[in-house]
């Protein structure tokens, strides 16, 4: 996609393209404080990618047995003394290299611990408080609201309309499924954050289909390969 409201790459050497969005997140390893800042002074806010529930780094004390069976990230004791604390530094090692905020991912960990819920939010608060003006724009979490309106500046619904199919390929949500989307949808239009989707696509076609339905819930729409390797 050529420019616009934000970008989700996860790859490198790609600033001259990155700089026709206003947002981007990014691997914040993948580049220099220098490139950082190269975008910066273009308009452009970067934001750094941060899992909240899953470690994909080696063996630490925080870490479950249980792992994402998709990315392969281990899940995590939220509330773990030290994975707060490697999660707090993250964060604040990426904003002293002039990252504009902090993209929160992994939220949706209703689906598989819901008792950490609580102990997430205590997490996000910290992070609130300790990042604050930074920019905070969290990915779903919807076992989160309403609070979530309280501790970030955006929400991104991801993969609003499309999913992955077990070929590889792409394929539009079932129609229950996108009813239930637009239900959370109206839901976070009532919390006063900048809203984004993101969606996957290999067509033209499935790629307007995407763009159209967030359009519909005023929601600037991304679509990009499932590794976010594409801009």
């Amino acid at each position: 996609m050529a420019g616009g409201e934000i970008a989700f790459y996860y790859g490198a050497d790609q600033a001259a393209k990155l700089a026709g969005y206003r947002r981007v997140v990014l691997q914040g390893d993948l580049y220099t404080t220098d490139e950082v800042r190269w975008l910066l002074d273009r308009d452009v806010q970067p934001l750094g990618y941060l899992s909240l529930t899953e470690d994909p780094g080696p063996s630490m004390p925080w870490q479950r047995t249980e792992h994402n069976p998709d990315w392969g990230g281990a899940f995590v004791y939220v509330d773990d003394p030290g994975w707060v604390t490697h999660v707090l530094d993250q964060a604040m090692t990426m904003l002293r290299r002039d990252f504009a905020g902090l993209f929160l991912d992994t939220l949706n960990i209703e689906l598989t611990f819901p008792d950490e819920v609580p102990h997430l939010l205590d997490l996000m608060t910290r992070l609130r408080a300790e990042t604050y003006p930074a920019y905070l724009l969290a990915n779903r979490g919807f076992g989160l609201l309403p609070g979530l309106g309280e501790l970030v500046d955006g929400v991104l619904f991801e993969s609003f309309s499309v999913r992955w199919t077990d070929d590889g390929g792409y394929s539009p949500w079932p129609p229950d499924t996108l009813t239930v989307h637009a239900q959370y949808a109206e839901r976070l239009r009532e919390l006063d954050v900048d809203l984004y989707a993101l969606d996957y696509a290999d067509t033209a076609e499935l790629t307007e289909f995407a763009v159209r339905r967030a359009r519909q819930f005023h929601m600037p729409c991304f679509v990009s390969n499932r590794e976010l390797t594409r801009l």
